[in-house]
């Protein structure tokens, strides 16, 4: 009878405990050989029976997906949002001559192919103010879903039916300071238990998927005849035609990547809780010739702001266009984010973005140069002095 390879299991190991041997060829020594065996695969995915039937926590399913939770009813009456105090004087800066021209002269010397010839001898004639306002509205809320999760089981607290669970949102949660992004993953307290391994059925190690569990490989010297060059015994394998995986050490199997060898697996719901600040902002058309998205780049005066639980729009702006805007998205915001999140706080602010157009003449030509926000930024697209560098 033919020889066969024998798959053992000893204390959650696979190897080949019976390893056959071809007959030698001319002159050589025998040749092992160890047909791979079939690759063993577990469940990709731990099975719906391994998850108790919590209550509160139905429709939970492993690793997410279930989506966010719509936040319940509050028990108290929220409090309304009231308007903010109108400010008859908005103070609108503007600035010097003085403040234009270093602002052009910084500019200049921060390009090598520029002349500061333009910057520092061009004569100024006109000034022109364009007072950009930004209305930014932010909302900070707080979102939950649930997920069943594992983790190797090493001793800890199994709790599951002790108690019934809290709600996914009664369960504790340390918020962050307002508008600032935060994660946090909550396991909830009594949904602890401990099941066996469905990846590697609770053996603690699977079969090699290098080897396919065979605990060895054909020479890729030889690639398993055992000889090179006619009679040449290959010196790699011995002559064996095979060689030890170098992936599981020869064994024939790995430790199992999920439970990490210790064959249970503590199976509970976690809640992951998302603090997230959602900001939108309007910007005022402004006929100056600058470009809006330049103005996305500096910061402003600001001039109003309110942040409260939930804002009202702001009212009395000499500039209609904002009080609409503010309107509109403020409607948004409490219609968009109510629905599935809690609403924690609320921020309107109004920022003057100063914008001037700045006329000057150099050598008997007319040109215009922008100076905008509070960091006095430039923006000279057709500056009349400039030098194609090389570097020698």
């Amino acid at each position: 009878m033919e020889n066969q390879p024998i798959m053992s299991q000893k204390n959650g190991t696979y190897g080949i405990a019976n390893p056959g041997y071809a007959p030698a060829a001319a002159g050589g020594t025998p040749a092992m050989f160890a047909p791979p065996a079939a690759e063993s695969h577990g469940p990709s995915a731990p099975p719906a029976s391994m998850f108790d039937n919590m209550p509160g926590y139905e429709g939970t399913v492993a690793g997410g997906g279930g989506g966010f939770l719509p936040p319940p009813m509050p028990a108290y009456p929220v409090p309304q949002p009231q308007p903010g105090s109108e400010q008859p004087h908005w103070n609108i800066p503007s600035i010097t001559e003085e403040t234009a021209r270093e602002a052009f002269i910084l500019y200049s010397s921060s390009k090598c192919c520029y002349s500061s010839g333009p910057a520092k001898d061009g004569v100024i004639t006109e000034m022109e103010a364009f007072n950009t306002y930004r209305y930014r509205l932010e909302t900070f809320n707080e979102s939950r879903s649930t997920a069943w999760s594992h983790e190797p089981y090493s001793g800890q607290p199994v709790d599951a039916y002790s108690q019934p669970p809290a709600g996914p949102w009664d369960v504790p949660a340390k918020a962050p300071n307002f508008f600032v992004d935060s994660k946090q993953v909550i396991r909830v307290p009594y949904t602890s238990s401990v099941k066996s391994c469905h990846s590697c059925v609770g053996m603690g190690r699977k079969p090699c998927k290098d080897c396919a569990g065979a605990g060895n490989k054909v020479c890729w010297v030889c690639n398993g005849s055992g000889y090179r060059h006619g009679d040449d015994r290959c010196h790699h394998c011995s002559g064996r035609g095979r060689e030890n995986c170098g992936k599981c050490h020869g064994q024939g199997s790995k430790q199992c990547d999920i439970c990490r060898g210790k064959q249970q697996l503590l199976v509970y719901i976690s809640v992951t809780v998302k603090w997230t600040n959602h900001c939108d902002d309007y910007v005022v058309e402004q006929s100056s010739g600058l470009r809006v998205d330049n103005l996305s780049k500096v910061s402003g005066k600001e001039l109003f702001r309110d942040s409260q639980y939930m804002v009202y729009p702001v009212m009395g702006f000499p500039d209609i266009a904002v009080v609409q805007a503010a309107q509109r998205l403020v409607s948004e915001h409490q219609s968009k984010f109510s629905q599935t999140s809690r609403i924690l706080q609320q921020r309107q602010t109004i920022e003057l973005i100063p914008v001037t157009r700045v006329n000057y003449s150099w050598k008997g030509k007319p040109h215009i140069y922008f100076v905008y926000g509070n960091e006095f930024l430039v923006n000279a697209d057709n500056y009349p002095a400039t030098c194609c560098c090389s570097v020698m």
